[in-house]
């Protein structure tokens, strides 16, 4: 059983099973998302160009984002420079309404810091993959919209089960399982924080 990632590679690797999210269609789900919530132009911060997985995160909410425009905006991981870059796109093209990061602690919560720095809150949104403990608060806070969950605690504990019930029955699902996309949203951003305390979330 794989988890996380590389569920690319996992049948020709002779891999059973892989638990995690298959990140171009979270990636369609997470546009459709964001289309139903009536936004026009996400800017999708990609810190790290080349990784499969990051590049597929962008391209799913492309392909899902029917009727919107997405504007991928290459960074490197440097705080200050995915900032500055941030800062520099909203500036130069108005029509951004939402900044999409690719991981809550690296991007997401820069993203926040500047919309709240520019003054541009009630035009323009944040949502993030992934959490961290400052993203979870601002979605409580109201300066967020959501975070996409891959549930790591369960890409963990999934595989532990299967392999301790296929060992004692023979038994093992069908096929890969899903973790995500979940969505941390202000309804349940509480909870996630408490259980993040715990190590669960």
């Amino acid at each position: 059983i794989s988890m996380n990632s590389g569920i690319g590679a996992a049948k020709d690797l002779g891999i059973r099973l892989h638990v995690g999210q298959d990140e171009t269609p979270a990636g369609v789900i997470v546009g459709e998302r964001l289309a139903s919530l009536g936004l026009k132009h996400v800017l999708c911060i990609n810190q790290e160009v080349g990784n499969v997985a990051l590049d597929q995160r962008c391209a799913g909410v492309t392909e899902g984002f029917a009727g919107g425009t997405v504007t991928i905006l290459p960074t490197s991981s440097d705080p200050a420079e995915i900032e500055s870059k941030i800062q520099a796109a909203l500036t130069s093209d108005p029509t951004i309404d939402l900044v999409l990061g690719l991981s809550a602690p690296q991007v997401g919560e820069r993203a926040v810091a500047v919309v709240e720095k520019m003054g541009v809150g009630e035009t323009v949104k944040v949502a993030s993959y992934d959490l961290s403990a400052n993203f979870l608060q601002s979605i409580v806070d109201g300066k967020a919209l959501f975070a996409v969950d891959q549930q790591p605690y369960l890409q963990g504990s999934l595989p532990v089960v299967f392999l301790a019930q296929y060992a004692r029955y023979g038994t093992m699902p069908a096929g890969n399982v899903a973790s995500g996309p979940s969505f941390v949203t202000a309804e349940n951003a509480a909870q996630v924080i408490a259980l993040s305390a715990e190590g669960i979330r």
